[in-house]
């Protein structure tokens, strides 16, 4: 009887490059700045490894007619697949999450990483990938 191969993550490959450049970029700053440097060099990354990187991509939300331009700002979008929300905090709370979850249905995306390069090293405890899949995306 054979095994059936592992279903890949939903863009694998590009999270993967994105966490590679993540984790390059903390390499070289090391923690304890803030957001924006991150975002920054982030963004150039991955630019130099391909990537189509937008930043502060602007969110509007819709409300019984009334639209309110503006109403958020994702930190990257990728290859205008993956969003990128960078944090430089302590921890994690759920309030990231749910920002991140907020963003991804708004912006109709999939798939987001939180990044928090204030955690060290990155790849064991910075790093959150989020899947928005089912009804109500």
């Amino acid at each position: 009887m054979s095994k059936a191969a592992p279903t890949p993550y939903l863009h694998a490959g590009l999270t993967q490059s994105i966490l590679a450049a993540a984790i390059r970029v903390q390499d070289a700053l090391g923690p304890g700045l803030l957001e924006k440097p991150y975002r920054l060099c982030l963004a150039q990354a991955l630019r130099q490894a391909g990537h189509r990187v937008i930043l502060e991509v602007s969110l509007a939300i819709a409300y019984e007619g009334l639209v309110v331009p503006d109403a958020y700002r994702l930190d990257l979008l990728v290859d205008d697949t993956v969003i990128v929300e960078a944090k430089a905090v302590e921890a994690l709370d759920p309030m990231h999450r749910a920002q991140l979850l907020t963003y991804l249905r708004l912006a109709g995306k999939e798939v987001g990483l939180l990044l928090n390069f204030w955690a060290r090293p990155l790849k064991d405890r910075g790093i959150q990938r989020l899947v928005l899949t089912g009804p109500g995306r």
